[in-house]
């Protein structure tokens, strides 16, 4: 059987692309990249480490697209190296509001202490 290696990139279908890009980049430190694709439009990226996540506008999402794209339906989880008293008191600063933790979870390679965050757009 075909093996996978790794993940290339995911889609965030989202209402406001720029509240977005500002929420990702002021409270957990990516970069934001335009980039110019095969049919030469602009897309928006947010973008950490070797990773990067492609930002789609809900009222005209490009396709190929998920069948039913929808904003705020993703639930992402990232690794850190930073303390997460260092990550709260980065939230509170910015008036984040922790959802919920710390809390004990299972990551991909076992156990990891989590906090959960809504990004400042989503209800």
């Amino acid at each position: 059987m075909p093996k996978l290696i790794a993940l290339d990139h995911l889609v965030l279908t989202v209402d406001d692309i720029p509240a977005t890009c500002a929420f990702y980049r002021d409270a957990l430190g990516m970069e934001v990249l335009s980039f110019v694709v095969a049919d030469g439009s602009y897309r928006t990226a947010l973008c950490f480490g070797a990773q990067k996540i492609n930002l789609h506008p809900a009222a005209g999402p490009f396709g190929p697209m998920a069948a039913r794209p929808t904003p705020g339906s993703a639930d992402l989880c990232f690794l850190t190296d930073t303390p997460l008293q260092q990550w709260q008191a980065q939230f509170k600063a910015l008036g984040v509001a922790i959802v919920d933790g710390p809390a004990p979870r299972t990551g991909a390679a076992g156990p990891i202490l989590s906090l959960y965050i809504r990004t400042l757009t989503a209800t």
